[in-house]
């Protein structure tokens, strides 16, 4: 039984990308949230109120990147737990010229692929038949 991980689902690379896009804006905003901080008289900023919106979009943003990263490895996860679920049972193409016995799975940004133990691979994805 063979479970090859290299690299995740499409929809985890999408949340990565996401994640990755999210830290450079959070990266960016923590710089000038800090710059803003540095330039204020603490005992009398321009505008409290403003101050305080901009904290707490601090955290949320931040809060944010959290789950973005949570996610993406539950995708993860849950790909690979599939992938493992469908060693040693049997499968179909959609167009049924392939089948056989799934003796692994690849998992990359496009999909999975199975292997099968007659040697021959087919992409996972909808149509296909495994049981």
């Amino acid at each position: 039984m063979t479970v090859s991980s290299v690299s995740s689902a499409p929809s985890a690379t999408v949340a990565s990308t996401t994640a990755k896009s999210v830290t450079l804006n959070y990266n960016q905003f923590l710089q000038l949230l800090m710059t803003e901080m540095q330039n204020q008289d603490p005992t009398q900023p321009m505008d409290p109120t403003q101050q305080l919106s901009q904290l707490a979009s601090f955290s949320a943003v931040e809060q944010q990147v959290q789950t973005n990263s949570t996610l993406t490895s539950l995708l993860n996860t849950t790909a690979i737990s599939q992938a493992e679920s469908a060693v040693g049972r049997q499968v179909t193409s959609a167009d049924g010229s392939v089948s056989g016995t799934i003796s692994s799975v690849t998992i990359n940004a496009s999909g999975s692929t199975a292997t099968l133990s007659n040697g021959h691979t087919v992409t996972l994805g909808s149509g296909v038949t495994i049981s």
